[in-house]
């Protein structure tokens, strides 16, 4: 499966519900991962841009879409950010086929 790093944005009605009522999500969001076929591997409350930040392995990018298309639809998000995330083995493998790949910038000095 491929993993993602979902970044979300809570609205400032959410967090003050939240404040009000603290509560934890975690065991919602993965029984609507486990539905669309992934696994929550991970979430942390963060501070900064983002309020929650989840690891999640999805079978492909479609039910990962899906994933955050749901949590944006749903009002209590003003961002949803979904990064595929690769591993350095498959990172490696991507910059080998880039070194290959005959790609030259529009500005390339002619040879």
């Amino acid at each position: 499966m491929a993993s993602y790093m979902v970044q979300v944005s809570y609205t400032s009605e959410v967090l003050s519900a939240l404040i009000a009522k603290p509560q934890d999500r975690a065991g919602h969001i993965g029984k609507v991962i486990a539905g669309l076929g992934g696994k929550l591997v991970g979430s942390w409350l963060a501070f900064g841009d983002y309020d929650l930040v989840m690891v999640v392995e999805m079978p492909n990018n479609v039910s990962a879409a899906a994933l955050s298309l749901a949590a944006a639809a749903g009002g209590s998000c003003k961002t949803v950010k979904t990064t595929p995330l690769l591993t350095i083995a498959q990172g490696l493998s991507a910059l080998r086929k880039a070194g290959k790949s005959g790609y030259k910038p529009i500005l390339a000095a002619k040879k």
